[in-house]
């Protein structure tokens, strides 16, 4: 009669061994991992948030986009959070082209600005109430209907004089909902390159130079031409003192990926009511004016 043989059961086999983790390993993958992130965005694109209201009307407060690092070559304006030492060396190095909306670094802080290209290497640059003279010469500028931007003090202002402004321009629109139409204008660049401005009052910056930009530099102002420290204003004013080196340009801004208004709060729902969808895939490349040659 055949017999059947019970299997020994030991000690190691009747209790399993936790798994242990590997907590080196687990690190150098997460390093690895956000070491890649921080390549792509120093050297492919990074995104970017728009705080204030110097780009009004092409940019909201609010808007979120992307901003490609490789159009002008890489420096050390490239690298997020602006790790490396600054210098005046470019790798791969290339010039804006006039109405190019670039990221500027601050000439004494770590602090990056956004502005439009409005004078290349060379240019002579002056501002006469509000005009643009290029190398003598006026550029096109045409005043259009106002545009209209939804009114959110929250967003727009930070300060009573802000508001005193806009309070001017203030209207109701059919819809019930106060918007911000200020006098807007369309500028075009000798390149053909054509935008919108607002400029609804006057100011010291209304009237600047002559100044002739130096080589390896771009000279850049904001859209807002009332509420923008640019290329016009000082430094020590919270402006970028006059052109910008190239090397100081961390890249070029390529399209809004979405658009959150002033209603957003810590409920996941408002998430979702405070998007603005009309926003969302607007290319930032300037467009050219009828019967201008592309590049």
């Amino acid at each position: 009669m055949a017999t059947t043989e019970t299997p020994q059961v030991t000690e190691d086999t009747a209790t399993e061994q936790p798994h242990k983790v590997d907590w080196i390993a687990e690190i150098r993958g997460l390093a690895l991992m956000l070491l890649a992130v921080l390549a792509f965005h120093s050297l492919v694109a990074k995104p970017f948030y728009i705080p204030s209201t110097s780009m009004m009307p092409s940019l909201w407060v609010g808007d979120r986009l992307v901003v490609s690092k490789y159009p002008y070559g890489w420096s050390w304006a490239s690298a997020s959070f602006h790790l490396l030492p600054r210098g005046d060396w470019r790798v791969l190095p290339a010039t804006p082209e006039y109405g190019d909306i670039v990221i500027p670094v601050h000439p004494t802080r770590d602090e990056d600005y956004i502005k439009r290209v409005v004078a290349l290497p060379g240019d002579t640059i002056e501002v006469r109430g509000g005009q643009i003279i290029l190398n003598g010469q006026p550029i096109k500028r045409e005043v259009v209907p106002p545009v209209r931007i939804p009114f959110e003090p929250e967003l727009l202002c930070r300060g009573v004089p802000c508001l005193e402004a806009f309070e001017q321009y203030r209207e109701t629109g059919p819809d019930g909902q106060d918007v911000f139409a200020p006098p807007t204008w369309r500028e075009t660049l000798p390149n053909g390159a054509t935008y919108l401005t607002i400029d609804y009052r006057d100011q010291r910056l209304d009237n600047y130079g002559p100044y002739t930009v130096p080589e390896g530099s771009v000279f850049v102002m904001g859209d807002n031409r009332d509420e923008s420290a640019d290329s016009r204003a000082e430094a020590i004013e919270s402006g970028l003192g006059g052109a910008v080196p190239l090397a100081n340009i961390g890249g070029r801004a390529e399209f809004i990926t979405f658009s959150l208004d002033g209603s957003t709060t810590w409920n996941p729902a408002s998430w979702f009511t405070s998007l603005r969808p009309d926003r969302a895939w607007t290319t930032l490349r300037p467009p050219l004016a009828e019967g201008a040659a592309a590049k």
